[in-house]
């Protein structure tokens, strides 16, 4: 341990229980506590711990772990309300790659996963070390430590020498153990979650006498929403509001409540949330704003040392609708309805237009969060418990901020496997994010980011909030369709154009009808109609020749969804909802999507009964039918396809590679462009193809140079290099096609002429053969961590605009996303008559990035332009690497905001 690991600042993570925990590194400060841990210990666990029972051994172990910092050593423990509670520490010997390691756990608070926690921050931190494997020696009776090491997910190997056993754990990062890690912080983080959706007992402190009031309003939606448990209010000046039984203080409670909700002025929320930590409270819900910066520090520390779960501040409120709860601690008008849809917002406005939306649809809410300024809970923690609820099926987010993307990915990836979770993609005109300096950082806008997270979880994401209730009308409502396939019905020919329209600008199908599917509609529809897509069944249809029609539809494998497009007219005896009936009188309508249109309809979406006593959607206008059955059909095709891998690649050197990276910053503090060589090196540790070349800062150098790399047609390119070069082709940097000493000396004139006193050296390269010209980068971003662009290349990169985008570490599915996405794509499989390139080498050229990417935190972007593909190989001919001083953090790893 070094005074760095000392000045690391502490963080919380959450034990098996829902326990609040502070892990951070030892100071000698700890030395007392830390003997107490083990004098406290019975002699049977000192025993397992020391492989003796000598109460010597408590004194050793804490002066130990307080020792003055040595290299190689690392001590972590847990503490909790300022106790001690857990110790967890590495030494390593001869072999710096491999530590030992020992844990302790504070008697009586074992099987809560206080030794797995500091495990797997230890491991964290022994990777980020470059430690590859941990040892352990352990009394072969010791179950207790056996099985914890054998349930971290790591590979693990036991060696049996008489009554001991030695372990070797392979600290590797893979599959497995993050899955298992997930596992653990799922069962943890909804059980934290309980006293804040599941409470047993409410204070709300701040509802005040006066009408008007925020904590009034909300005590009164707690009261008359008919909250089945206890319900206090806390006010020094009543003993009595709404008919609910008021106190001067939390402390004076007649019981600890579970929840804490404050209304209180921002300057003592602070002081009001240490009360209430004090009294053992276990959440809070904020509801008050305009919080500064202090007192949002003091809010979260209240919180963080006296482990409550905290929603908002500056928020709406939450709810959950079960029945034996009937919990609505919200200012909102109403009361949301009981249902199934889970939804959690930043915005108090979204939220109450979401709750109102799903109230009148008739598909309710399950629970509810307004997550406000998210200093805690967050759209992850929400999605979590909406998995293991037992109520939603649908999940709506609205989230303006993410706090740690890459697990809200993994987390999203498997919820929406279970249930569909749908976004708006707010802040999708943020042009002042672009930057210009760079191919990679103008190409990589937070849109592009946000679309990428969206796409690689399973999200659906809709573009306004009624386009979010539309889809949620349809995918609460029907089966998912099993394609694009559209059959539209109309009994007005310009509606069924209107459909038709929109459905094709929402990139679904319309097939014509089989001969024989004609003749079957045909048959059933009345004398004048026109079976083709769409269907015109006129003006004169009937009920019972819809339900024929639409019952034919159904049975043609041709379809995967049926659009009816109706208007009211006089000339049947069907009224507008005999019509619609009709839709689901149809046997197996419920294995394909129907939805309506229906253009006189006074709101954008409504769920009409159904004579089978289901619901079918119903929209005003055609788009919003053709857009939901759009995103319905893209998750049934993202559920029809497994889940990715990541593959396995050869001839990587992540160590040399980090080597390269911390000898570039050792010498750049600030970071900077790499310059030719050491970017060249980076590339090959990745196996990344380059085209050959040679470094020469004089002229003689550059001739020698050229003619060592020639091709057969004898020519070469010169490209100039100073520090911060970017564009070569705006500052006419490159000289192509030289044949021949006198041309390549003339151009190296020319540039020491034009950029005197700024050149250091040039490029030397073959010209290279005739190929496409891709274009393939990184940009490291702040929040959402690495992310991979793939597109049309060259000098007109960002004049087309042609990429497309995926977060790092890259799937297999992914790499085919990227590779088919954008509008090049059909260039790259030879439709036009040239062949396919190498996809092979294109999809192993977009994973090293990828993997070059994820191994280094350094690597703050990357720009690999032009990449030339030819149906033989794949080639990088230019690249630029751009390091900043950034520490690693592990995404993954267990911890609270």
């Amino acid at each position: 341990m070094t005074d760095d690991d000392r000045s690391r600042p502490m963080v919380h993570a959450l034990l098996t229980d829902g326990t609040t925990v502070c892990i951070r590194a030892v100071t000698p400060r700890d030395r007392a506590q830390l003997q107490g841990l083990y004098e406290e210990m019975s002699p049977e666990h000192l025993r397992m711990r020391f492989f003796a029972a000598s109460r010597r051994s408590a004194a050793m172990a804490a002066d130990r772990a307080c020792a003055p910092p040595r290299a190689g050593y690392r001590a972590l423990l847990a503490e909790t309300h300022g106790q001690v509670i857990g110790l967890a520490e590495y030494e390593t010997g001869e072999d710096r790659a491999s530590a030992e390691i020992s844990v302790a756990v504070a008697e009586g608070l074992h099987h809560r996963g206080v030794g797995t926690l500091l495990v797997e921050h230890l491991v964290s931190a022994a990777r980020a070390d470059g430690i590859s494997t941990f040892t352990a020696d352990a009394l072969s009776e010791n179950r207790q430590v056996l099985r914890l090491f054998a349930d971290l997910g790591l590979r693990t190997a036991r060696h049996f020498e008489g009554p001991e056993v030695r372990c070797t754990i392979e600290l590797a990062e893979d599959e497995t153990y993050l899955s298992t890690v997930e596992t653990r912080g799922r069962a943890a983080d909804v059980a934290s979650l309980v006293p804040l959706l599941r409470p047993d007992a409410i204070a709300v402190v701040g509802a005040g006498r006066r009408p008007g009031s925020v904590g009034r309003a909300l005590l009164h939606h707690l009261h008359a929403g008919g909250y089945t448990r206890h319900l206090y209010a806390v006010n020094p000046a009543a003993s009595s509001i709404l008919g609910v039984p008021s106190h001067p203080s939390v402390g004076a409670l007649p019981r600890i409540p579970d929840l804490a909700v404050l209304a209180v002025p921002a300057a003592v929320v602070p002081a009001v949330a240490e009360e209430c930590g004090k009294a053992g409270v276990r959440a809070l819900l904020v509801v008050t704003a305009g919080l500064d910066a202090d007192q949002a520090r003091a809010l979260l520390a209240a919180c963080r040392s006296h482990g409550m779960r905290l929603v908002g501040p500056n928020c709406l409120g939450i709810s959950n609708t079960d029945p034996e709860l009937k919990l609505d601690a919200t200012f909102a008008a109403g009361h949301p309805r009981p249902g199934t849809a889970g939804v959690a917002v930043q915005s108090g406005g979204v939220g109450i237009a979401l709750l109102d939306g799903l109230s009148r649809l008739g598909i309710g809410v399950s629970s509810f969060a307004s997550l406000g300024d998210k200093y805690d809970v967050s759209g992850n923690d929400m999605l979590q418990w909406w998995e293991s609820d037992g109520t939603t099926d649908l999940a709506l987010l609205h989230l303006e901020s993410f706090g740690n993307p890459r697990a809200f990915s993994r987390t999203a990836r498997r919820v929406t496997r279970r249930l569909p979770v749908l976004t708006v993609d707010a802040g999708r005109t943020e042009a002042g994010r672009r930057a210009a300096a760079s191919h990679t950082a103008a190409a990589a806008t937070r849109t592009m980011t946000r679309g990428a997270l969206f796409t690689q979880a399973g999200i659906t994401a809709t573009r306004s909030i009624g386009e979010l209730l539309e889809t949620a009308a349809l995918m609460h409502s029907q089966p998912l369709p099993a394609g694009p396939r559209v059959a539209i019905v109309t009994n007005a020919g310009g509606a069924g154009v209107l459909a038709a329209d929109a459905c094709a600008e929402a990139g679904l199908s319309l097939p014509p009808p089989t001969p024989a599917l004609i003749d079957d509609l045909l048959a059933v529809l009345p004398d004048g109609a026109a079976a083709g897509n769409p269907v015109d069944a006129t003006a004169a249809v009937t009920e019972e020749q819809l339900k024929d029609c639409v019952d034919r539809i159904m049975r043609y494998p041709g379809i995967d969804a049926v659009l009816l497009a109706l208007v009211p007219t006089a000339v049947a005896e069907a009224t507008g909802d005999d019509l619609i009936r009709a839709l689901t009188g149809a046997p197996g309508h419920r294995a394909r999507p129907v939805a309506a249109v229906r253009l006189e309809q006074d709101l954008p979406v409504r769920l009409l009964p159904a004579a089978d006593g289901g619901t079918v959607p119903s929209y005003a206008e055609p788009g919003a039918a053709a857009r939901a059955l759009a995103h319905a059909a893209r998750r049934s095709a993202w559920l029809s396809r497994p889940a990715g891998t990541i593959p396995t690649l050869v001839q990587v050197d992540s160590a040399r590679a980090h080597a390269v990276a911390e000898a570039y910053l050792a010498a750049h503090a600030d970071g900077g462009w790499l310059d030719p060589r050491s970017c060249a090196e980076l590339l090959a540790c990745y196996g990344i193809p380059q085209l050959p070349w040679a470094w020469a800062e004089t002229e003689d150098d550059a001739v020698l140079a050229a003619e060592r790399l020639r091709g057969a047609d004898g020519r070469v390119v010169l490209k100039a290099h100073w520090p911060g070069l970017l564009h070569k082709s705006e500052q006419r940097a490159v000289h192509l096609d030289l044949q021949g000493d006198a041309q390549v000396r003339a151009a190296f004139r020319d540039f020491e002429t034009r950029f005197a006193g700024l050149m250091t050296g040039v490029v030397v390269q073959p010209l290279a053969a005739r190929g496409t010209e891709l274009f393939a980068g990184v940009m490291q971003d702040q929040v959402f961590g690495p992310l991979v662009l793939f597109g049309l290349g060259g000098t007109a990169t960002e004049v087309l605009a042609d990429h497309a985008a995926r977060l790092a570490p890259l799937t297999d599915h992914d790499v085919h996303d990227l590779i088919t996405a954008p509008r090049c794509a059909p260039l790259l499989f030879g439709t036009h008559g040239g062949g396919p390139v190498d996809l092979e080498g294109l999809e192993q050229l977009l994973l090293r990035l990828s993997r070059m990417a994820s191994d280094l935190p350094q690597l703050a972007e990357a720009d690999f332009n032009p990449v030339l593909a030819t149906p033989g190989e794949v080639t990088v001919l230019d690249a630029r690497v751009r390091l900043l001083p950034r520490m690693p953090q592990d995404p993954y790893l267990r911890r609270l905001r």
